[in-house]
This record gives C-alpha cells, sequence and structure tokens, in this order.
C-alpha cells in the first residue's frame, strides 16, 4: 500500500477531468438526463450503504465501495454490468481491501436478499437474482477495470486531522463527517484529493455552526476556489434532495436504465 497519497494510484490514475467524466458517460446519457443519472447512483450508493450497515461494516469499508462503484461506470456504461449486482461485488472486494475481513458469499447474498426485500420493495417487485458465482465473476471484471488500483484515500483521516488543528471536533466534526458521507453521492471522488474533500466539508459545516474559520483557511495552502467546486457539487445534491422522492421516482427510473443483454433468472 502505497503510504503517500501523491505517489499512489489514486492521484495518478483515478483523479479524473470533469469534462473526461461526461464523455465517458455519452453512452448512458443518449437515454438519461444528467439529473436521472445522478439519481440512479445515489440510489445506488445508498444500496451500498444499506448493506454495508447490515453488515456492520465499518464506513470506511463503505466509502471505499462506494468509489469501487464510481470508478468502475466512469469507465463503463451502465449497461455492462447491472448495478444491482457491481453494488455488493464492491463491498465484497471493499472488505478484503479494507482488511475489515471477508465476507461469507451466503451471508453476503443472504444479506442482500433481505434488504432488497424488506428495504427496497419500492424499488424491485422481484426477489434478489444474483448468486455467488454472479460476484465472483463480476469481482474479476471491477478488478479488470480498475487496473487492479484497490487503494483508496477517504476524507476521514485528514478530516479529523484538519480539526484538531482548527480546535472544533464538537458538532462541527460530526456534521463535516455527514458531508463526507453525502459527498459520496455525488462525483467528488472521482475529481478531487480526499485533503480538499474534507476541507470543502469542513468549511460548510463551519457556515452552518456559525464558527469563524475564516482566519485557519486563509493560512492553508490550498485553492479555495477548488474547494467551492466541491462545495457546489455538494450542494447539488442537496437541491435535488429537495425535490425527488426516491421510492416514488426510483422503479421507473430502473426500468428505463440501460441493461445489459443478459439478466439472471431468479433461482
Amino acid at each position: 500500500m502505497a503510504g503517500n497519497f501523491w505517489q499512489s494510484a489514486h492521484f495518478q490514475q483515478w483523479l479524473l477531468d470533469s469534462q473526461d467524466l461526461i464523455q465517458e458517460r455519452q453512452a448512458d446519457l443518449e437515454v438519461l438526463s444528467e439529473e436521472e443519472y445522478m439519481k440512479i447512483m445515489t440510489f445506488f450508493a445508498n444500496f451500498i450503504q444499506q448493506l454495508g450497515e447490515s453488515l456492520k461494516l465499518k464506513q470506511q469499508v463503505i466509502a471505499t465501495a462506494t468509489c469501487f462503484l464510481k470508478r468502475f461506470y466512469a469507465r463503463n456504461s451502465l449497461k455492462c454490468i447491472d448495478p444491482l449486482l457491481l453494488a455488493p461485488t464492491s463491498v465484497f472486494l471493499s472488505s478484503k481491501v479494507e482488511e475489515f475481513g471477508v465476507i461469507s458469499n451466503s451471508r453476503l447474498i443472504s444479506t442482500c436478499q433481505t434488504i432488497v426485500k424488506n428495504k427496497f420493495a419500492y424499488a424491485y417487485t422481484t426477489e434478489f437474482p444474483y448468486r455467488t458465482n454472479h460476484i465472483l465473476e463480476c469481482e474479476f471484471y471491477l478488478l479488470e477495470s480498475m487496473d487492479c488500483c484497490l487503494i483508496v484515500y477517504q476524507p476521514y483521516r485528514p478530516l479529523v486531522q484538519y480539526m484538531q488543528d482548527l480546535g472544533g471536533e464538537g458538532e462541527v466534526l460530526q456534521l463535516a463527517w455527514r458531508i463526507v458521507n453525502d459527498s459520496l453521492r455525488t462525483d467528488v471522488c472521482l475529481l478531487f484529493p480526499p485533503y480538499e474533500i474534507a476541507l470543502s466539508c469542513i468549511h460548510m459545516a463551519c457556515v452552518v455552526h456559525q464558527k469563524d474559520c475564516k482566519q485557519w483557511f486563509a493560512e492553508l495552502n490550498t485553492d479555495l476556489d477548488r474547494l467551492m467546486e466541491i462545495t457546489r457539487y455538494i450542494l447539488n445534491l442537496y437541491e435535488l434532495w429537495k425535490s425527488y422522492d426516491e421510492r416514488k421516482e426510483i422503479q421507473a427510473l430502473l426500468q428505463k436504465m440501460p441493461k445489459p443483454n443478459t439478466q439472471p433468472v431468479p433461482r
């Protein structure tokens, strides 16, 4: 594992340009609007979060799984692999990469079946259709697509370190941590280094709690325009959530979503 972010594959290969990202999505954006695409990706980030919490995984594992999913679809169309299969595969791989321990295949599948039935019945009218062999095959394609670049640097560690320096580890830290979690529903993990994401979330939390941090930010050697760009991505997500009812809309969006030519038949 690279101990230095600047020497890592995350920095060298997986910080993408926003225009390249849009270009890679052109096939999907011929079928979906950018907003519809964002809603679908948000849904599967929520699915990973729910699956991770049901499996009692650490947030770091859940965040890395979400980044794996986003990295795959940064290079591939939604029709290459069903996100309902890629989401648990990302969790399965992330648990090993983050040294949480391997999740047993049977437990992973049974948990997916349970949450599809109990938590996401508004999205799916049939049971979870995939089995262990699908997960293992999908893991191979995921590894290949990411060129085996498995180390993901997350904003959580720099967030805590910055907050210790700023001297506000209570409610500001809690809110900033939640904003980092929300940022996983946007593209910022593909576009910006984790320390910038952490700083942007701290700034947003300070504004909400009316904590004066102008001098602290002024002394930082960082590009404030880039932090504002991250903030815009996150605020756009919050703006979307104001008018978006996932329970009412997602089923139609999943029907519209580009799909693989072959779908497994539930057994």
